[in-house]
């Protein structure tokens, strides 16, 4: 059988049409609207793991520092002294037997029908019993109370070359370097690290070296306090 040229042409054109679907449709799609939007696309946001901020510990509480309460007598043990005031009361006895009196500077207070009787030395329930001793004889059961007002004897003297020597009156506790501060500062001409601090102790007095200028660069544990009668020479 004899084939037309015609017909020739279109089984060829068949075939090829057949062979480039085929190679079509085993490439993967490129260049697809899809495709193309898909590219658009931003990459899937994954969220950050949350980590929780590091937690800062708290900050140590520092150590409160004790004062040496040591030269300042309790309550119960203080003993009165020259220039403090004392109120006296006598119960059912007010205003007449009442005073706010001070003590004079030989340690005595007068009070009516007592006249003189010694404070200074003796603690204020030492004093309300021999008060209460004494105006027993002209009253049945005095009721006598004896209150300290104001504390004027309990004195530290600041001596030497600073700018204000004399007595310090230190009702609570001080240190070296305020009662320094108490008497306006040093001279000029201080000898900064030879302060002495000359404290009683019966019959034997003590002299305890006080550098300034290791104080003064931060040597806090060289900054005492002081006691009550102690003496601070400046040379």
């Amino acid at each position: 059988m004899t084939v037309r040229p015609f017909a020739l042409a279109a089984i060829s054109l068949f075939v090829t049409t057949i062979g480039s679907a085929q190679d079509l449709a085993s490439k993967p799609a490129e260049n697809t609207p899809e495709s193309a939007t898909a590219a658009l696309l931003p990459a899937a946001v994954v969220p950050a793991a949350v980590v929780p901020a590091a937690v800062t510990p708290p900050a140590a509480i520092p150590t409160p520092t004790i004062p040496d309460l040591r030269g300042f007598k309790a309550a119960a043990d203080f003993k009165i002294g020259p220039e403090d005031v004392l109120d006296i009361l006598v119960w059912k006895n007010c205003p007449e037997l009442c005073r706010t009196i001070p003590v004079r500077p030989d340690g005595k207070m007068s009070l009516p029908l007592v006249n003189d009787i010694q404070a200074a030395g003796l603690t204020p329930s030492d004093l309300r019993q021999q008060l209460t001793e004494r105006l027993a004889v002209y009253l049945p059961s005095p009721e006598v109370s004896v209150i300290v007002r104001e504390v004027h004897s309990v004195k530290v003297a600041v001596v030497g070359a600073v700018k204000m020597p004399g007595h310090y009156e230190v009702n609570s506790p001080a240190t070296v370097l305020e009662l320094i501060a108490r008497a306006q500062g040093l001279s000029d001409f201080a000898a900064r690290d030879k302060i002495v601090v000359l404290r009683q102790n019966g019959a034997t007095t003590t002299r305890i070296p006080f550098n300034y200028r290791k104080v003064a660069e931060g040597h806090d544990q060289d900054n005492f306090y002081v006691r009550p009668g102690d003496i601070v020479v400046v040379p």
